[in-house]
């Protein structure tokens, strides 16, 4: 009977604890200030406060992440301009020489080649100028009436591959221009480039056919914000028989300053001066 007594005051016990509930956690009570304000009125989310680098690395991460959160591949290199092999020269290739004895495709005042690749032809020209390279393609050794194709060095470095035709003494641009595959390079205070041109186009007054034999009339000069002034020599190097796409050369053409002693006056003079050394006085 000792026990009775307390066990009704445990039943009483539990019985209000019932009734008063289960007091909330403290994970409960900042959930419950989370959706309500202090006073009990519903609150706002807190503003983001991640700062400019975390915003910037999380640009960057978009921008060089793919959607499978790998990297995007890097651009390949490009290629740097090949040099021109003059010891190919008469042997898988054409070239035409004009300067001092013995130069090559970086020393020689000017310098052009040709070769057949398939349907096309490749041409390679360098010269010593800051403008422009051309080659005209002409039925007699005179200017006038002839295909020319021309690399001109630009303002911003560039060099681009031009397609002319002469109109007596001048160039005019012809915006039909057959080259392909095109590549230039200034460098050294030279203007060097490489292009591809079909052997045949639709016939027209602008372009020849490159399967017949032409003169080549070689040219350069400066050049004023892209467009080409008129050309450094008043008389410009022509070869001196047509040449033949199918047949490679190696021609070499004396500059000005190399001529001199390769006019038939002055052979006749030095043999003179030498028969006069020789034979003294009488």
């Amino acid at each position: 009977m000792i026990f009775l007594p307390i066990l009704l005051q445990l039943t009483v016990l539990l019985v209000q604890g019932s009734w008063r509930g289960v007091a909330p956690s403290p994970t409960d009570e900042g959930a419950l200030r989370a959706s309500h304000g202090d006073h009990g009125e519903p609150g706002q989310k807190e503003p983001h406060k991640d700062s400019y680098s975390t915003f910037a690395s999380e640009f960057l991460e978009s921008r060089h992440l793919s959607d499978d959160g790998y990297p995007f591949p890097t651009a390949p290199p490009v290629d740097p301009f090949a040099r021109i092999k003059v010891v190919d020269c008469g042997v898988t290739k054409g070239c035409i020489r004009y300067g001092k004895p013995g130069c090559d495709a970086e020393t020689c005042d000017y310098f052009m080649s040709y070769r057949r690749i398939g349907t096309d032809v490749e041409y390679e020209m360098s010269a010593d100028t800051d403008g422009w390279v051309a080659v005209g393609f002409s039925s007699d050794k005179k200017m006038g009436g002839d295909d020319v194709m021309g690399c001109v060095h630009d303002d911003n470095g560039r060099v681009r591959i031009h397609h002319f035709y002469n109109v007596g003494q001048w160039a005019k641009e012809i915006k039909r221009n057959p080259a392909r595959d095109e590549e230039g390079v200034f460098d050294n205070n030279r203007v060097t480039c490489r292009f591809k041109r079909p052997l045949y186009v639709p016939r027209e007054e602008t372009l020849v056919d490159l399967h017949l034999s032409w003169f080549y009339l070689l040219a350069w000069g400066p050049a004023i914000q892209g467009s080409i002034t008129r050309h450094d020599n008043d008389a410009p190097p022509v070869s001196d028989h047509m040449i033949s796409i199918y047949k490679y050369e190696d021609i070499f053409m004396p500059s000005t300053a190399y001529q001199t002693f390769s006019s038939p006056f002055c052979l006749l003079l030095i043999v003179a001066l030498t028969f006069y050394l020789l034979m003294g006085t009488p």
